[in-house]
């Protein structure tokens, strides 16, 4: 892993509009800070390397060093990356009812971990009006708050780096693929603390092709005449080409096209799209409202998805053949278009003598991916 400091991070990632606000950099240290969905320096800094910029998800990483700490082999660009079993699940009778966005399985795992006292609290993202606001919760009650998709993309990991310093250990966290590659960078120590523990012993991952600007996407509600408190927004499966937003006075769509042009450039250069460094994957299944799909990758991710069986948290069915073609074919475009978006960018395996990259893939991957 090549590191740099604050002054390498603001040029290779706020200067290059490639922050997605994901909070890697926050509450590490005085100099970073979040605001209403954008993250901004406070002081210069003038350390030779830093966490800000060792944990960002957009500056120099190493696909093959991060892929190995954390499963134990290398990138290999497979679509849907290193696994050990997929299904689809559902909220089961134990997990009380609340507004899931789909199938309610993130807050049955959530919940079933707190329950069980197999994590000490879980990083969640709640709302405060429109825009996202991470949390750390401690009751499965408190979880079921936070249920349902944000869409909008919220500053999740400057609590988890907050509550770290506080001495909580134990936490699980619900991430975004660009928070679970910066969890994983986290779980490296790259600038060898000599007191670090890791203080993030499950990450359960959502499935992303994009998040919003949270600001943007307060300024294009307001512009669209929407108002009231957000209960749900989704976006329907092809050929809808709609944004749908539930709020308490009614439910809206608004076309794609408008709201692509709110999506952080940095999700652009994502080949993530199902969360691969987390120890569970949850997504919505195509077709489906009532189920998400469900992705085991470790085994602490199978003992916790066994325990919520066992206890009546989840329901799980097999996941039909089709589905998951079709989640690896979705997957698999998404890590081609992003790896063609950062070649074009320089920002793709660039030489030393011409600066910083974004990303690090092997040759082996490359061909992988874009045959």
């Amino acid at each position: 892993m090549k590191l740099f400091a604050q002054t390498q991070l603001l040029e290779d990632v706020q200067g290059k509009g490639l922050c997605v606000g994901c909070g890697a950099c926050v509450d590490l240290c005085p100099y970073f800070t979040t605001y209403r969905g954008k993250t901004a320096m406070l002081f210069p800094c003038d350390r030779e390397t830093g966490r800000c910029f060792a944990y960002c998800p957009k500056a120099e990483v190493d696909y093959d060093e991060v892929y190995k700490a954390r499963t134990g082999r290398a990138f290999d660009g497979t679509p849907i990356g290193p696994h050990l079993e997929t299904y689809k699940a559902k909220a089961g009778e134990k997990t009380a009812e609340c507004t899931f966005q789909c199938g309610g399985t993130v807050t049955a795992l959530v919940s079933c971990a707190l329950d069980n006292k197999m994590i000490s609290g879980a990083v969640l993202t709640d709302s405060e009006g429109r825009m996202p606001k991470p949390r750390l919760v401690r009751t499965s009650e408190q979880a079921r708050d936070c249920a349902g998709s944000k869409y909008s993309a919220s500053p999740t990991l400057s609590v988890l780096n907050r509550e770290a310093k506080r001495g909580v250990r134990n936490m699980g966290v619900v991430a975004t693929p660009c928070q679970a590659l910066a969890i994983s960078q986290m779980k490296m120590n790259p600038t060898d603390k000599p007191d670090f523990e890791d203080p993030v012993s499950l990450v359960i991952g959502l499935f992303c092709t994009w998040a919003l600007d949270a600001r943007k996407l307060e300024a294009l509600l307001a512009e669209k005449g929407i108002e009231g408190k957000i209960i749900k927004a989704d976006v329907p499966p092809p050929p809808a080409e709609v944004f749908v937003v539930e709020t308490d006075q009614g439910t809206v769509e608004i076309p794609l096209s408008e709201v692509r042009e709110i999506i952080p450039e940095g999700c652009s250069i994502c080949p993530d799209m199902t969360s691969e460094l987390a120890d569970v994957s949850v997504g919505q299944v195509e077709g489906e409202a009532g189920f998400n799909t469900l992705i085991i990758r470790t085994q602490k991710g199978a003992e916790l998805v066994k325990t919520a069986i066992s206890q009546g948290y989840l329901v799980t069915e097999n996941l039909e053949g089709d589905k998951i073609h079709n989640l690896a074919t979705a997957s698999a475009n998404k890590k081609k278009r992003a790896l063609a978006k950062a070649k074009e960018m320089g920002l793709l395996n660039t030489p030393d003598e011409e600066g910083r990259a974004a990303m690090r893939v092997s040759e082996g991957a490359l061909n992988k991916i874009q045959p």
